[in-house]
């Protein structure tokens, strides 16, 4: 930054495969034999032979039976969403759902009834309340983008099941870094991922490429081929991209020691943070938000650390409510102990 280096504590690299050699030589490898972008939608010739691997290799990996892919994580969800539930319909989403999330509701027309942050008692009582000939939808994250914390997704499937409900779940920060094997959050809780459920997934962050993907029953997938508009009118994504995607979950398979320093490094930040006197949030994720309040000190903490050879920039409104202004660190399985001592070394001197 501005012609010195810096450690980077926010990304979303959480394994450290979006500079692998074996991710960047398979992305170049289709570039080179099928050419960089793909030149058209997925149902009029975008479509490859490394779209059909991956879209196989994703619904085994989600234990699902199908899997669609999308540009992005932001046009899945304003995409499927709306596919899901209409004007006649009632969503129920948590208070802390990420903006795509927001959006996505919002463009359904569905009727929106906002539970508090990961509690299910209210989504419970909410759906008590509603008639059991509507539709009902509950979205969720499965880690929050913001806090790092775990939805209780025990807890929201025995809602759903008991109340008629189907489930919507943004795997975005949890594919690739829950569960033994970084499967996602049903795995972490083990539970098998049932039939009323679509797991929504991004290939940017934990997988190192770009992209996003849903996996589901065959049903569910054949809907959104056919319904989702950020689905039929988006440019596929690019060949090299999906190739760089495929590489990524085999060296998540062959590599199981990258899960397991990843969430090593994320004790060794949150313990030394809470030893130094900070306030923390999170769940025992990669993502560790230290709450400064004012953005004006969340600015002054984050040019300050940028000043000791550390990039982990304020995270202020409209991310997060006023108040809760706050340094979002994340750690990544590339990072090194020194690196996380240093940090820490940094944060307790400012």
């Amino acid at each position: 930054m501005d012609g010195r280096e810096v450690v980077l504590f926010c990304a979303n690299d959480y394994l450290g495969l979006a500079d692998h050699p074996e991710v960047i030589s398979r992305a170049a490898e289709a570039a080179q034999s099928s050419g960089f972008g793909a030149g058209s939608a997925p149902l009029i010739s975008g479509h490859t032979q490394y779209h059909e691997k991956l879209r196989e290799e994703l619904a085994g990996f989600k234990s699902a039976e199908s899997s669609l892919l999308f540009g992005s994580g932001y046009s899945a969800n304003t995409g499927i969403i709306p596919a899901l539930a209409g004007k006649d319909d009632v969503i129920f989403s948590d208070r802390l759902n990420h903006a795509s999330i927001i959006d996505g509701c919002r463009l359904s027309g569905a009727k929106i009834n906002i539970y508090g942050h990961n509690d299910h008692v209210q989504l419970k009582k909410l759906l008590s309340e509603k008639s059991r000939g509507e539709n009902r939808l509950i979205v969720t994250e499965a880690v929050f983008s913001m806090d790092g914390d775990i939805a209780p997704l025990p807890e929201i499937i025995h809602a759903a099941n008991t109340y008629g409900a189907r489930l919507y779940i943004d795997e975005a920060h949890s594919t690739g870094v829950l569960g033994e094997t970084g499967r996602g959050i049903f795995e972490h809780f083990k539970i098998s991922p049932e039939h009323d459920v679509i797991q929504m997934g991004t290939l940017g962050k934990a997988l190192g490429s770009y992209g996003a993907f849903a996996a589901g029953n065959t049903e569910y997938m054949e809907l959104l081929i056919n319904t989702v508009r950020t689905f039929i009118f988006s440019t596929a994504l690019p060949p090299s991209v999906c190739a760089a995607a495929l590489a990524a979950l085999e060296i998540l398979r062959h590599e199981p020691e990258r899960l397991a320093r990843l969430h090593e490094n994320a004790r060794m930040l949150r313990d030394g943070l809470k030893k130094i006197g900070c306030t923390i949030t999170g769940g025992g994720t990669p993502i560790i938000p230290v709450i400064v309040g004012a953005a004006e000190e969340a600015v002054r903490l984050s040019d300050a650390l940028s000043a000791s050879g550390f990039y982990a920039p304020a995270i202020r409104p409209p991310s997060v409510p006023e108040g809760e202004c706050r340094i979002r660190f994340t750690v990544s399985a590339a990072h090194a102990p020194s690196d996380i001592d240093a940090l820490l070394e940094a944060m307790k001197k400012l």
